[in-house]
């Protein structure tokens, strides 16, 4: 070979190079983008957290990235959960406990320093940020109550460069919250329905499937502004009432399908800790009614499991959309993907069909993360975290150097490491007149009523179905765990002990 030959091909070679190195550099150099996709109601009820549910979709998230097995909320409702999510701070006062705690502590309110949310603070960092369906409790972004026409009122006045929601042939955001196929919903039937519908329709035939078309668009604007974005996205399902296209339910043989392993009410408990799931029986068309009294019939609780699971299928086929879609738009490979369910839900356990408790069953809920930095890295995580821990690692994972002080902390040490010893291993929760710990052995609630016992305590090693308060005869336990315990005392029933 000439060596004028070798030096042109070495020049093209190195040419070649440097372009691939400029390519990664910029890539690397680019804040990451976020799809952030809260689903209602989703406890831990996924393929790949063991359950005998279809999701693929879903399940690619967790074996790409970080499933979390021990995630808990710190309020088991949806607006409450939501505002500790986007604040990353603990409930202080009983107004932070209420669906409306939103409207409370962010509408029309002023802007100041501190950010109202962490979409705030990304959108002060340079992220277009948009918004579609229920992110935070309103499912259109806008104050109004259930039967009222839409306000002008914005929950998170200054979060969103753009909000949007398509309400279809429902009209509104909260008819299409409790939307039936053929256009009718709770709130106009006057509650004169099943908790359950599956409808032979496509999946835009019920408001999910709208929401997905808007995100799709979404995607390919956002990809053409050259910005970093942050998107978020909303589910229903699997939320009441338990509606989904035919072709979901028919993944499911109903017979086959487990009931819950716990349907007793705990020993040693009051049932002030319970509830009669209100919720579940507005649907006054249901066969059974709910009560904690018995249980209902085994046939209507596989329907309802049935139902359930036929949501969640569903919208892990929307979530499969817009996985297409990132990569079709080449946005996979520097987009985060944040999937958060707000709380979980009572199934029938312990007689209660719902959320609303200071047990598991409502505190626990999906929560996974997959981070393009750290493919290859991918695992599930056991130790316990919080909501509010999510606050804090997309200021990190977004590069935002002085974010605002939470109560959570940054989980990404965690996921870089092998168990670290520095990490708290604690979630705190806040429902029912009580504070309820969670450490990785142990539940601890305490409660701030007259009804007795005021404080229950449940060894996960030994029953992790909580069927047992075994906190009488406990006290050297009790006397280790209560500081824990108290560190997650923010005053919100009682002043803190000096």
């Amino acid at each position: 070979m000439t060596s004028s030959r070798f030096l042109a091909i070495a020049l093209a070679v190195g040419l070649w190079l440097g372009i691939g190195a400029c390519q990664e550099s910029s890539s690397a150099d680019s804040p990451p983008n976020v799809l952030f996709i809260a689903i209602d109601d989703l406890r831990t009820e996924l393929a790949c957290y063991g359950k005998p549910v279809h999701s693929p979709n879903l399940d690619r998230i967790a074996q790409e990235g970080f499933l979390f097995q021990n995630h808990f909320v710190n309020v088991p409702t949806c607006g409450a959960s939501r505002y500790a999510l986007l604040t990353g701070m603990l409930p202080q006062t009983k107004q932070h406990l209420s669906n409306r705690a939103m409207y409370e502590f962010m509408a029309e309110k002023a802007e100041t320093e501190k950010p109202e949310s962490f979409v705030h603070e990304l959108r002060r960092n340079n992220y277009y940020t948009v918004g579609i369906g229920k992110i935070s409790h309103s499912v259109d972004g806008l104050v109004y109550e259930y039967r009222e026409p839409p306000s002008k009122i914005k929950e998170m006045p200054h979060s969103w460069d753009e909000f949007l929601f398509n309400a279809g042939k429902w009209k509104t955001g909260w008819n299409a919250f409790f939307a039936y196929a053929d256009g009718t919903n709770r709130n106009d039937m006057e509650k004169q329905v099943k908790p359950y519908e599956a409808a032979d329709v496509p999946d835009d035939g019920y408001p999910d499937g709208l929401t997905t078309q808007l995100a799709l668009n979404q995607l390919q604007q956002l990809k053409e502004r050259k910005q970093p974005f942050f998107l978020g996205v909303g589910y229903f399902k699997p939320h009441l009432p338990f509606n989904a296209p035919k072709k979901y339910w028919d993944l499911y043989q109903e017979k086959d399908l487990p009931i819950s392993p716990e349907p007793e009410i705990p020993e040693g408990i009051d049932r002030a800790s319970l509830h009669g799931s209100g919720e579940f029986n507005q649907y006054i068309l249901g066969e059974e009614k709910a009560s904690l009294d018995s249980s209902m019939s085994v046939a209507y609780q596989r329907k309802l499991k049935h139902a359930y699971y036929a949501g969640i299928s569903y919208i892990d086929a929307q979530v499969g959309q817009l996985l297409a879609e990132l990569e079709r738009l080449e946005l996979a490979e520097n987009t985060i993907i944040v999937v958060w369910g707000d709380h979980g839900w009572h199934l029938g356990d312990q007689r209660v069909w719902g959320k609303h408790t200071l047990f598991e069953r409502a505190l626990k809920s999906t929560f996974m993360l997959k981070i393009p930095d750290l493919k290859g890295k991918a695992k599930t995580v056991k130790e316990v975290v919080s909501t509010i821990d999510l606050y804090p690692t997309l200021m990190d994972l977004c590069g935002i150097d002085s974010p605002p002080s939470t109560d959570g902390d940054n989980l990404l040490p965690l996921l870089q490491g092998d168990s670290p010893s520095f990490w708290r291993n604690t979630a705190y929760s806040y429902y029912r007149n009580g504070i309820s710990l969670r450490t990785p052995r142990y539940r601890l609630t305490k409660y701030f009523r007259e009804a007795e016992p005021v404080v229950e305590l449940y060894d996960h090693q030994a029953d992790s179905l909580e069927r047992v308060n075994i906190a009488d005869g406990n006290a050297e336990l009790l006397q280790e765990l209560l500081p824990v315990w108290d560190k997650g005392n923010t005053g919100l029933y009682a002043p803190k002990e000096e």
